[in-house]
Formats: C-alpha cells, sequence, structure tokens
C-alpha cells in the first residue's frame, strides 16, 4: 500500500528539482515505489574532492534529497517538512560512474519523520548509510 499523500513521480520529482542543487549536481530520479525513491548521481568532474573520489558532501547531498522527497510527499497538501538533523557513514569511495541511492521511511509520524537511505556503487557495494530526521511542519 503506497504511503504518500501526494501524487509523486519521478517527472514530479524531476520538474520541482530544476533550478536547484539537485539540478546542479546532475541527481537523477530513477524509481518511485509503494515506499521508496531511488535516485542516482555521477561521479565526475562536478562531485569528486581532490583525491578523484565522491565528495563525502555530496553523497550527503544526495542522500538528503532522496529523504527530504520522501517526507515532503509523506504529507497532506499543505503541510512542509524541513531537515532536523542528517548523519552518514562513509563506508567506501567511488571513483567513476554512478552512486545509486534508495530511501525507506524509518518512521512517519504527526511531528517527525525518519528515513533511512543506502547509496551503493555500480558494482552494488554499499559506499554510504545516511539517517535523516523531518520536522512535519503545519500550513501557514
Amino acid at each position: 500500500m503506497p504511503i504518500w499523500k501526494q501524487p509523486i513521480s519521478v517527472d514530479i520529482l524531476q520538474d520541482i528539482s530544476k533550478g536547484t542543487a539537485t539540478e546542479h549536481l546532475a541527481i537523477e530520479f530513477l524509481e518511485v515505489g509503494d515506499d521508496f525513491i531511488i535516485a542516482r548521481i555521477p561521479v565526475d568532474h562536478r562531485t569528486i574532492q581532490p583525491y578523484g573520489l565522491l565528495h563525502g558532501g555530496v553523497s550527503v547531498a544526495l542522500a538528503e534529497t532522496l529523504g527530504s522527497c520522501g517526507a515532503a510527499f509523506c504529507v497532506p497538501e499543505g503541510f512542509r517538512t524541513v531537515g532536523l538533523d542528517i548523519n552518514a557513514n562513509h563506508l567506501k569511495g567511488a571513483s567513476s560512474g554512478w552512486v545509486t541511492g534508495t530511501t525507506h521511511p524509518v518512521h512517519i509520524g504527526r511531528s517527525t519523520q525518519v528515513w533511512a537511505i543506502e547509496l551503493k556503487n555500480d558494482a552494488g557495494e554499499l559506499t554510504c548509510v545516511s539517517r535523516i530526521t523531518m520536522a512535519v511542519l503545519g500550513a501557514r
């Protein structure tokens, strides 16, 4: 059973990302399921650090994008969600290809949400695990 309280699709997520950091980092949304979102980011000149590895902050940007989008579409129209806390454990570097992230909800409450995000390289190896806590704000 879908968890979404608003219409959501890959096309909607790509459209709302125009002109944002998500677009600037070339994050691509790939799939929306009943309770998950998948997106990927290229490992290239825009996203690496000086040692040629995907920048840790960019990994966190992908994780935050996924968790924030999940949270935003799990609240009724007119409500907003904002990040309270994010953490990330960087487990393996990525120096080429794509890093793909999947987010699932851990907790969807009235005032907070917690989302888990796993990032993997092209070989399917875990590169980063992250968790984001979101506050749910009422309509203005």
